[in-house]
């Protein structure tokens, strides 16, 4: 995964509660099981006014002008409930969206943006709203976002942190630990060496 440090970017809003993953990416837009080809079918049922024809509605925010290359998204509460489905954020990625924030996220949807290199943010309502159209700075280290003179501070755990900044997925998260895991199969091997035997034909 691409790390994630900082980024500026405009806040594109799509100020609405309980926004579900069938509504970021539907089933029938997913066609494969693999990670491409999605972001075509983003938000299918809001950005389109004819589906089928892929013909753009003018009125939704991802659509409008000054959302060109947006890479961070605005949300209200309890972003990403419903399914559980990767999809969603498979396809908020190959879109280009790298950051989300939002009043709260639904918890499967928010890990699966920290597995996927997307930065899940949490604000206040008031902050979040504060936020729709502006040039904001992203800063994972110092846990901050700016807006013009106003910087607002967020919080995140230490292991998602790491993930994103040195763009991790869970078996590379894992795999930092390597020397110790193995020095403790050494460790345990000579304690206890019966479990380690092989089985013979």
């Amino acid at each position: 995964m691409t790390p994630f440090t900082t980024l500026t970017s405009v806040a594109v809003p799509i100020l609405r509660d309980n926004v579900d993953t069938d509504a970021i990416i539907p089933s029938r837009e997913m066609k494969s099981t693999g990670r491409t080809g999605l972001a075509e079918g983003l938000f299918a049922p809001w950005r389109y006014s004819d589906v089928a024809a892929r013909t753009p509605d003018p009125s939704f925010e991802l659509n409008m002008p000054e959302a060109k290359g947006g890479q961070v998204i605005l949300g209200g509460a309890n972003f990403g409930c419903g399914s559980s489905r990767e999809h969603a954020v498979w396809a908020l990625v190959e879109y280009g969206i790298r950051c989300v924030i939002a009043e709260s996220f639904a918890p499967i949807f928010r890990a699966n943006c920290i597995r996927n290199g997307v930065l899940p943010i949490t604000l206040p309502r008031a902050d979040v709203d504060a936020l729709a159209w502006q040039e904001i700075t992203v800063d994972l280290p110092a846990q901050t976002v700016t807006a013009g003179d106003a910087t607002h501070s967020f919080t995140i755990e230490d292991e998602p942190r790491t993930m994103l900044l040195e763009g991790l997925d869970v078996i590379d998260l894992t795999l930092k630990a390597l020397p110790a895991i193995e020095a403790w199969t050494d460790a345990d091997r000579t304690a206890r060496p019966w479990v380690y035997l092989e089985k013979t034909a």
